[in-house]
Parts: structure tokens; sequence; C-alpha cells
């Protein structure tokens, strides 16, 4: 078989956890175009945290919006006006986020950043947005004193996942060793030199059977 042309955000590829890390304190920022600017999240910025998400297929309705943002952010309102990002038009939209955080579930205790929930929102995408933003939240952590960071992210977002690896950041051993099916199927998709060490999947293990 051959691969079908794959959205960014494609629930077709089979599902893998994908984790990345770098180390931060030379890594440069990319300027944003000219039109746009960065804000924190301020308090009521919620629902267009969600409305982003949701657009750019993270979340399928509201509900589950509100689910993440109840595990990850509700208690933790006050850090986010120094650490959730958002990218805001000339027209003052909220249309990307991205926010420079740390395990919220306490299961890494390296003391590393994490850097969490990236989107843009779908009519922006294409934009030159992605990168800009990554390396401002980058930039955000090493303010806050951190000096590596992690990734949490899927094989179904494997652009994403690609802008990671542009960027510096490279499998943790212990997941390419634990996911590495998926590291494959993300070898076949990117073919980036990051990966030369890995045989790309076969086609047929890239996409869920039916």
């Amino acid at each position: 078989m051959s691969l079908p042309a794959l959205d960014n955000h494609d629930f077709r590829i089979r599902y893998y956890e994908l984790m990345l890390e770098a180390d931060i304190g030379n890594m440069p920022e990319i300027p944003l175009p000219e039109g746009y600017r960065y804000v924190f999240y301020q308090d009521g910025d919620r629902d267009q945290w969600i409305n982003i998400e949701k657009s750019a297929r993270e979340f399928s309705a509201y509900e589950q919006g509100m689910d993440a943002w109840t595990r990850y952010y509700l208690s933790h309102t006050d850090e986010l006006k120094h650490r959730m990002l958002f990218i805001e038009n000339e027209a003052g939209e909220k249309i990307a986020t991205a926010t420079a955080f740390y395990d919220v579930f306490g299961k890494d205790t390296s003391g590393d950043a994490w850097l969490h929930w990236v989107a843009v929102r779908r009519e922006d995408q294409g934009k030159g947005l992605s990168k800009p933003l990554i390396t401002h939240a980058i930039q955000t952590m090493k303010q806050l004193g951190y000096t590596h960071a992690k990734i949490p992210t899927q094989t179904t977002t494997w652009l994403a996942c690609k802008i990671y690896l542009d960027l510096g950041f490279r499998p943790i051993p212990q997941n390419l060793a634990h996911s590495r099916d998926g590291w494959r199927i993300m070898k076949r998709l990117t073919n980036h030199p990051a990966l030369a060490a890995l045989s790309p999947a076969e086609d047929n293990e890239v996409l869920e059977s039916r």
C-alpha cells in the first residue's frame, strides 16, 4: 500500500506516545512574523485556550477541553500568568498557545521544564508561527531558571514532532526503546536526519488497521 495524504493531526496514524528532550541554554529564539505579538494568560482566557486547541484538533468538543483544563491547569492558574503564552494577531485575537510548564502529575522528578499544549488555530497554520512560539516558550523556561526541557507528543501529531526535531530536541532514550515503532513511523513520515539510525516503518505499519 502507499500512504494517503496525511493531516498534521491525523488520527489514522497508529498512536504511540513520544517524548523528546534537549538542553535549552543555547537555543536561539526565532522571531515572530510581523503583525503578531505575545501575551501571557490572564484570568478569563480559559475558553480562548480551549477554542485554539479545539481548532487544532486536540479536542473534538468543548467538554474535552474543560476536562483537560481541569486536569492540567485548574489548580495552577496563578502560575499560568507567567507560563502560558498566546500569540495575538493585529485584531487582538488569540490564535496560538503554548505553556512553559513542568510535569504536573509529579512522575518526572528531574526538575526539568515541560512544554505543554502547543497549538495554532487551524486557519492560522502555515503562517510561520509554530517555531517562533516554541522558541519563545523555551526562552520563558530559561527566564524561569530551567536549563533542560522535555516535550510530550505523539505520532498522530507527526508534523509537530518534526518541528521539535528541527529545533534540536531528540528522543529520550527510554522512550525511544519503549516506543521504537512510533519513532520508526516518524522516520517513515519525515525521514528526519536525527532519526538516521532507525529503519523506517513499512507503509502498512503507519496507519491503524480498519
